[in-house]
Formats: C-alpha cells, sequence, structure tokens
C-alpha cells in the first residue's frame, strides 16, 4: 500500500478541498432532507421535499476550505507521529490526528453549517448575507458560532470512531488483497466506517441542528440554558422519546 504519510501537504489539501465539494454537492439533497428531519418545527413545515438545492451554494464555497484545513491537518499530525510509534499504537494517533483536524475545520464549518441549515429550514428564499446580518444583531458575530460546541461534541466522536475503523479496514483489506487498494476499495472502507459512525453520533447532530435553527433572545437566560447541548437533548427526548434523538 502507497505511503500515506509521504504524501506532501499541498497533496492533502488539494485532496481534501475536492472530496469535500464534491460529497457536499452530491449528497447535498439528502442533507437537506435530514436538516428538515430533525428541525423542531417539522418536516413539512420547514420545506418538505421542496427546493432539495436550497443553500448549496453556501455548502459548496465552505466545504472545500473546511476539508482542506481537516484533512491537512490529520496528515501532518499522522507524518510526524506514525513512524516514532510502535504499529499497535497506530489506531491512537489517527484518532489523535482526526480530532485535532476536527476542530480546526469547525472553525470554518460552523458559521458555514448555521447559515446552511437556516437556508434549508426557512420557507422563504433567505440570502448567506441575510443571515449573517440577523445572527449579528441579534447574537454578535459569536451568533455566527451558534452550535460550535455541540458540533465539536459530535464531530469528535465521530472521527474518533469513523477514522480508526476506516484505516483498519484498509490495512486488512491490504493484507489480504497483497496489492495497493483502488479507489473504489478505499472509499468502500469509508462509507462503511462513515455509516457506523454517524449512526452512533446521530443524537448530537439532532441536538446540533436543534440548536442552530432556534430563535434566541440573547437577553433570556431561559433562552440561554435551552440551548445547552444536554438540555436539548433531554428536551427532544422528553417530547419525542428516543425516536426523536435517533431521527436521519
Amino acid at each position: 500500500m502507497t505511503n500515506e504519510t509521504d504524501l506532501p501537504i499541498l497533496t492533502s489539501l488539494i485532496a481534501g478541498g475536492t472530496a469535500g465539494i464534491t460529497v457536499d454537492v452530491t449528497l447535498f439533497p439528502l442533507d437537506t432532507l435530514k436538516t428538515r428531519l430533525q428541525s423542531p418545527c417539522g418536516f413539512f413545515a420547514s420545506g418538505g421535499f421542496q427546493h432539495l438545492y436550497k443553500g448549496v451554494g453556501t455548502a459548496a464555497v465552505g466545504s472545500v476550505p473546511s476539508a482542506s484545513v481537516f484533512f491537512c491537518t490529520y496528515d501532518t499530525i499522522k507524518k510526524i507521529f506514525s513512524k516514532q510509534v510502535d504499529p499497535v499504537y497506530l489506531p491512537v494517533i489517527h484518532m489523535g490526528a482526526a480530532c485535532a483536524g476536527e476542530i480546526g475545520s469547525c472553525l470554518v464549518k460552523v458559521p458555514i453549517e448555521v447559515v446552511k441549515q437556516r437556508q434549508q429550514a426557512a420557507l422563504e428564499k433567505l440570502s448567506p448575507l441575510l443571515i449573517c446580518k440577523r445572527a449579528i444583531e441579534t447574537e454578535g458575530y459569536l451568533g455566527l458560532y451558534r452550535g460550535f460546541v455541540t458540533t465539536t461534541l459530535r464531530e469528535i466522536p465521530f472521527v474518533l470512531i469513523q477514522f480508526p475503523i476506516w484505516e483498519w479496514f484498509k490495512a486488512q483489506w491490504y493484507c489480504a488483497k497483497k496489492e495497493n487498494l483502488s479507489i473504489i476499495e478505499v472509499a468502500a472502507c469509508g462509507s462503511v466506517s462513515g455509516g457506523i459512525a454517524a449512526a452512533v453520533t446521530t443524537p448530537l447532530d439532532v441536538a446540533k441542528t436543534r440548536i442552530m435553527l432556534a430563535e434566541k433572545n440573547i437577553h433570556s437566560h431561559v433562552d440561554c440554558w435551552r440551548l445547552r447541548t444536554s438540555t436539548m437533548l433531554i428536551n427532544i427526548y422528553r417530547e419525542q422519546g428516543v425516536q426523536g434523538s435517533s431521527l436521519i
């Protein structure tokens, strides 16, 4: 298998950005349906099956820098530490590198996600600039980072599950095949590992969507408490039970 730790940083930036925008644009209708299913207003009240590409421009603009930051950080840390530890500890390196990559990526991803999800769940057509203006007027610039903690709490477990499984699948497949994996085979490993991670972290994803979409009065202590991750999860469970936190 090609030694991935020898890949230059520029390759990680280009590959990560290309992969990010390709996945985000291709699967965007599914992402819109997921957001509307998780919306507190309900699926049909948030747009139903109409205008499934609403907000795709916002997602496309944000996906390149977000994915590039992630993969650049991930590959850099993996390159630095992989040759210095026993192979048995490589999953720990992969998990640490993925966590660092996600934290950096969230600094770019969260404002984009806030704008994109509000476009997806709004019945009227909202421009990204209008959404940003409303958020800043109501909550200041931190309004664009609504749900940052919840997003991080969701993304870190996601990559802690996904990337070690992905790397393990690739290694096991390579050992069985005795030659480099094809792009399709690597993608298959990623699809399975990503599906497992998504299933485990769905409750936090629901909470993240609810927090990003909720109307908030910055002067209300009730609203500040209501938009905490733990409070949101408890409220979802009380209102809809386990099913409410497993919406996909």
